[in-house]
């Protein structure tokens, strides 16, 4: 087995002359976000509750990852924490609540800011310990007219509901304090979604750390490995650079398990023959590459797996020429629905007319899911795809994937046996920009000449 271990170039290397993002950097970024999410719920007063951590098997804990909208505000990573964001309150706009300093838990679960390190270090403007929360929250809304919340944690929720019971009767005394909650992903997620050239900063970090990787998995793959082995080589060049973690479970399908749309099992054994779908992103400054590429085990792709793989890739590229702005998130999976229902045809393995099988979606037999969703700090970000039920135009800043796909499980009838157990997906992380778009993933090889090409590199 040839491994590969690190970019071995220059051009391969561009990602390291990204300046790193210091701590520095990401609290200001956090407080430029903070400021704008502020501006636009004035009057109102905002909460939001950390994540908490999850156990994994009886007291082990699972390795602990911030709530998203929670990072991407306060740039605080410890658990339990509650941010309180009130605009109108002109001396504590941004609180935090958070553990105590404890000097002994200190010493079994590592370092806490506290009170003072999350005024210090984390620019809250005031800040208690969490046991203060049921006592301060109220003076902090008292003003407000509006609770914007969340409801995804049922106790914290049932927090939040007793506080709204206790603001309706303050309402009636002394007219004040909130008398509606509002989801605040309405805005926050708006903000998300079109990416400043902050965001943009990491999160090309994270996609050029995700090539590398698909990069060593491709040069590394061949039969008689297991699909675990080739996870072990994306795990070890993810962190070898960077990457705190995964962005979602990496998915290494061989054989018939590429048909399988989350397959994560990742443990059969590569049989010479096989393509092999690996689907897995790297995780940077809480954002994340999303990238597949399937290859053949052997280093060539066999007649009938060139004739999907061809058909996939010519649907992607068809699609990602459609990522522009003033195109509709929608556009890109239409063309590509469009172009691999042709090719089915072509290929045998669908009859009738094209327009018929698009309309009564006979396609999803072999194309199940959707062509894209939008990518960031999420691998499934957030923002709706429709707007007013219409589907919402691209601009430029939004990032997405595109990633169609061919599946032909393995006991399907009524297909040419030489087609049956393929598996296809190619995925690539797609920015608009003002001039139409730029495929940030694009360094990973896709074309059935490029991979052949890489994939001799290591066979002797």
């Amino acid at each position: 087995m040839s491994f590969y271990l690190a970019p071995e170039n220059a051009e391969s290397r561009q990602f390291e002359m990204i300046k790193e993002t210091s701590f520095a950097d990401t609290i200001e970024q956090a407080k430029q976000r903070r400021e704008e999410f502020m501006q636009r719920i004035a009057g109102g007063v905002a909460v939001f509750a950390a994540a908490p951590m999850f156990i994994r098997n009886n007291d082990v804990e699972h390795e602990y990852r911030q709530d998203t909208d929670f990072y991407y505000l306060t740039g605080f990573e410890e658990p339990g924490a509650i941010a309180v964001l009130a605009p109108d309150n002109e001396e504590h706009k941004f609180v935090l609540f958070v553990q105590p300093k404890d000097r002994e838990r200190e010493v079994w679960t590592g370092w806490r800011a506290g009170e003072e390190g999350a005024k210090r270090d984390y620019l809250a403007d005031t800040a208690f310990t969490l046991d203060k929360f049921n006592e301060e929250f109220p003076k902090l809304a008292a003003k407000a007219d509006r609770l914007y919340y969340r409801f995804n944690d049922a106790a914290f929720d049932e927090r939040i509901v007793r506080f709204m019971r206790g603001f309706q009767r303050e309402r009636q005394r002394n007219g004040t304090h909130p008398k509606a909650i509002i989801d605040p992903a309405e805005t926050l997620h708006e903000m998300r979604l079109v990416k400043s050239d902050d965001d943009l900063q990491l999160l090309r970090r994270a996609v050029d750390i995700t090539c590398e990787g698909h990069i060593a998995a491709m040069k590394a793959l061949q039969s008689n490995l297991y699909e675990y082995e080739i996870e072990a080589v994306l795990r070890y060049v993810f962190r070898k650079l960077g990457s705190p973690r995964h962005g979602y479970a990496p998915i290494v399908g061989s054989g018939a398990n590429a048909t399988v749309l989350h397959y994560v099992t990742n443990n059969s054994f590569i049989k010479e023959g096989d393509l092999v779908l690996i689907d897995a992103g790297a995780e940077y400054g809480y954002f994340t590459g999303d990238v597949t590429r399937t290859t053949p085990a052997s280093g060539r792709f066999t007649k009938a797996q060139a004739e999907i793989y061809q058909l996939v890739l010519d649907a992607q590229i068809a699609a990602i020429n459609l990522v522009k702005p003033g195109a509709t998130f929608q556009d890109p999976h239409n063309e590509t629905v469009r172009v691999l229902v042709e090719g089915l045809l072509r290929l045998g393995l669908l009859e009738g007319d094209a327009a018929e099988i698009i309309k009564e979606e006979k396609y999803k037999k072999f194309y199940m899911h959707r062509t894209s969703h939008w990518l960031g700090m999420d691998v499934h970000d957030v923002a709706p795809y429709k707007v007013a039920d219409e589907w919402r135009k691209l601009e430029p800043g939004m990032v997405m994937t595109i990633e169609p796909g061919l599946y032909i499980a393995a006991d399907v009838e009524d297909v040419d046996a030489r087609y049956r157990g393929i598996g296809v997906r190619i995925e690539d992380d797609v920015l608009v920009t003002r001039e139409g778009n730029e495929v940030l993933s694009a360094r990973v090889p896709k074309t059935i000449e490029e991979i052949e090409a890489l994939m001799q590199q290591n066979k002797f």
